[in-house]
């Protein structure tokens, strides 16, 4: 069992940055590949990156320049850099684990209840 719990989401205006934090726990995080994805009012939860266990990494490309995604394994965290924040970056932002590499939130086995980031126009 891991449990994750993500951090640092907040309302920014639009142009700006948030880092958000998920912290790991309950098994050896590194052993996890994570991810990240979002949901918006009446979307689907939607890819927005994964790092392996090696530290590749993937990125939707609605994200690709804007958002950076690391991990830092003696913290047990891994972390999503967001730039250049839009207001279509609003969303519920989650967490989540997995023993293999992929963008499709179906290979995750482990989730956060999300933390929300809402950018203003």
């Amino acid at each position: 069992q891991v449990q994750v719990v993500e951090s640092g989401g907040g309302l920014v205006q639009a142009g700006g940055s948030l880092k958000l934090s998920c912290a790991a726990s309950g098994r050896t995080f590194s052993n996890f590949n994570m991810g990240w994805f979002r949901q918006a009012p009446g979307k689907e939860r939607e890819f927005v990156a994964a790092i392996s266990i090696y530290g590749s990494t993937y990125y939707a490309d609605s994200v690709k320049g804007q958002f950076t995604i690391s991990r830092d394994n003696a913290k047990n965290t891994v972390y999503l850099q967001m730039n250049s924040l839009k207001p279509e970056d609003t969303a519920v932002y989650y967490c989540a684990a997995a023993s293999v590499y992929s963008y499709s939130p179906q290979a995750y086995d482990y989730w956060g209840q999300g933390t929300q980031v809402t950018v203003s126009s």
